[in-house]
Parts: C-alpha cells; sequence; structure tokens
C-alpha cells in the first residue's frame, strides 16, 4: 500500500489518517484534529472515484474502514461496515480475488466477523456468506478451495471463514426458535449444519500447516502459554476455539461425539486467553477482544477476571483500538455490581479495577 500510495493521493491520505489516529488513540488526545483532516481529504478525494474499479480505491476504503472501526462504539459498528460491504458486492471482489484485493477482503471481512460476535448471536456478517467466495461455488467447494491455495495464510483466512459460518448458523438458529422466523432452521436441518461445521472445524485444527502450530506449550495457571512463530497463526487458532465454543453453547440434544479435550468450552476458553497473553504481535491484539468477551464469560475465578481485565486494558494502551467497554460488559456478566463498586470506589468491595 505505501508503493502505491505515492501515485494516488486518497490512498497517501488514508494511510496519514489511520496512524494519526492510532497516535492520538494512544496518546489520549481529546481535541487533536488531524486524523479528522486527513480523514475528510481522503474522502474528498474519494468520492468522485467511487464507482471505478481500481484496487487502490478499495484500499483506501477500507483502511477508512479501520480508522472508523478503531473509535467506534458498539452500536455503529455495522452502520461504519455497511459501506464496504456495498463495495465488495458491487465489485465482485472475495476471498479468492488476486493480490491487493485479495488482501483487503481478509481484512475487511475480521471486521465484518468482529460485527457478527458483538451481536452475540443475532446477527451473522453484513456480507453475505455466498459472497466470500467465488460466483457460483459453494459451502461445500470451500474446503477443497481452501486446500488447494496451500497456504499457511489461506488455512489463517479459513479460520475466519468458518469462525463466519459459525456466527450464521447461530443467528439462524436463534431467529427460528426464538422470533419464529421461518428460515428453515429445523431442528434436523440444524442439526445435520452443526456436525458439518463441527467436522470442519475440526479438519481445519488437525491439518494445520506447521506455520500455524505451536512452537510451544506451557501448562500454567490460570491459562497455557501458547506460543507461535507465524504471525497468522495467532488470530487462527484464536477464531477456531472461538467458533468452536459458540457451536458447543447450542449443541443439538441427542449428539454422539468422541470424547476429547474439544468438548469442553473451557479447554478452548482458556487457550483463547493464553494465546493473548504469550503473543503480543500487533498486528493479532485488536482481532482478539470478541474472542476474550467469548472465552471470559465461562470464567467465574477472580484471578481469571483479573488477568483478563489486565490484557484488555494492555491492548487498548498498546494499540488505541478502543476495546475497555468490554471490561464492563464482563464484569457484569461475572455478576459484579458496577454501579455500587462506582459509588463506593474509595471502599472498592470488588478487587477489580472499574476506572474504563
Amino acid at each position: 500500500m505505501p508503493a502505491l500510495a505515492r501515485t494516488f493521493p486518497a490512498l497517501s491520505y488514508a494511510i496519514l489518517a489511520i496512524s494519526a489516529r492510532q497516535m492520538e488513540r494512544k496518546k489520549g488526545v481529546q481535541d487533536f484534529f488531524d486524523s479528522l483532516e486527513l480523514y475528510q481529504e481522503a474522502i474528498r478525494l474519494l468520492s468522485p472515484v467511487l464507482q471505478v474499479r481500481d484496487p487502490k480505491i478499495v484500499a483506501a476504503c477500507v483502511l477508512l474502514c479501520c480508522l472508523e472501526m478503531m473509535s467506534a462504539r458498539a452500536q455503529d459498528w455495522r452502520r461504519h461496515l455497511e459501506g464496504c460491504a456495498a463495495l465488495f458486492d458491487a465489485f465482485g471482489i472475495h476471498g479468492f480475488s488476486k493480490g491487493l484485493l485479495q488482501a483487503v477482503f481478509w481484512c475487511y471481512a475480521r471486521m465484518d466477523l468482529c460485527g457478527a460476535l458483538i451481536s452475540d448471536g443475532t446477527q451473522t456478517t453484513l456480507l453475505h456468506p455466498s459472497k466470500w467466495l467465488p460466483p457460483g461455488c459453494h459451502e461445500g467447494d470451500a474446503y477443497r478451495m481452501f486446500n488447494e491455495a496451500k497456504s499457511a495464510d489461506m488455512h489463517a483466512n479459513y479460520a475466519v471463514y468458518l469462525c463466519m459460518r459459525a456466527t450464521e448458523l447461530v443467528s439462524d438458529r436463534t431467529k427460528f426458535v426464538e422470533l419464529g422466523e421461518d428460515n428453515g432452521c429445523t431442528a434436523q436441518v440444524f442439526a445435520s449444519k452443526w456436525i458439518q461445521l463441527w467436522s470442519e472445524l475440526q479438519c481445519w485444527f488437525s491439518e494445520r500447516p506447521s506455520e500455524l502450530v505451536p512452537v510451544q506449550t506451557v501448562n500454567r495457571k490460570p491459562f497455557p502459554h501458547i506460543f507461535f512463530i507465524h504471525w497468522a497463526a495467532i488470530s487462527s487458532n484464536q477464531l477456531y476455539h472461538t467458533a468452536c465454543i459458540l457451536l458447543l453453547k447450542i449443541m443439538p440434544k441427542g449428539t454422539r461425539l468422541p470424547r476429547s479435550p474439544t468438548l469442553s468450552l473451557l479447554w478452548h476458553a482458556r487457550r483463547i486467553c493464553g494465546i493473548s497473553l504469550a503473543n503480543p504481535h500487533q498486528g493479532c491484539l485488536n482481532n482478539a477482544i470478541q474472542p476474550l468477551w467469548i472465552a471470559g464469560r465461562l470464567f467465574s475465578h477472580i484471578t481469571e477476571h483479573q488477568q483478563i481485565i489486565q490484557l484488555i486494558r494492555h491492548i487498548e494502551a498498546e494499540t488505541g483500538w478502543g476495546m475497555c467497554w468490554r471490561i464492563r460488559d464482563l464484569q457484569i456478566a461475572w455478576g459484579y455490581d458496577t454501579h455500587r463498586s462506582a459509588r463506593n470506589s474509595h471502599t472498592r468491595p470488588y478487587p477489580i479495577p472499574l476506572e474504563l
């Protein structure tokens, strides 16, 4: 992108805007408008050329979407993502596009997946699952296509795709059972889809290329130390565990599976936290926040709560991405009286720090 930006001012301004925004967020600057001015200039230059099918235009739009996500309220995520989803749909860009377009697609896809995870089972991604694969391809073709790519990066992207499928299944079942939506997700169809997706996830895990396998695993309390050398391994393994938790929480009654640690919610949850603690690669930290939220709700011990809160605060301080709002959500899930704690902060009845 930096090389392309030398001849495309809109992309140059988008790069500068997201860089300025990160600096502002990390330094806690309140009245600093460099990022806003750079953002507005990028928008001004992009507006007349949005209909042109140029990879540089798409790259600039995705960067600006990243900037918006960095400090957006959770309720606003989907609104900010809608523009990029429409752009990918209109231009026919998918996960197997070539070169820069493929890279920016998966950058967007991770944000879209985060939006689905934030919805907590009520929605899947904005970009329809069928749009993640080339035209004419179906869910059944995904395994073959990702494997034929013979790339550690694409195997990592496959984990993003499978986790997206998990959010879709959870959402479909929730709408069918709780809202009475006639989407065809009957008990029989649901059970069949669940088994198929669970099998695909276990295949992903067992067939990981060497780059995505940890080089060191040390059992520690409260969370294991799981260290990877390849950066693509960090988020992809976390998303595998996240998808497994989503599925295990809605496992169809009567499902029989071979006994395995993978059937334990806490086994997956501990590994999500352990991966973040052992792998401080900055390119993966912001992708960890929703997996940490999903895993964090499963823990009951105060030392586990403290480590997770410290980890979330560290990620926000290190990356500039707004994440501490999830601390309050976790405290509510853990049963802490956040209002009482705020009123009586001088006595602090609970050992969890509440200042956001």
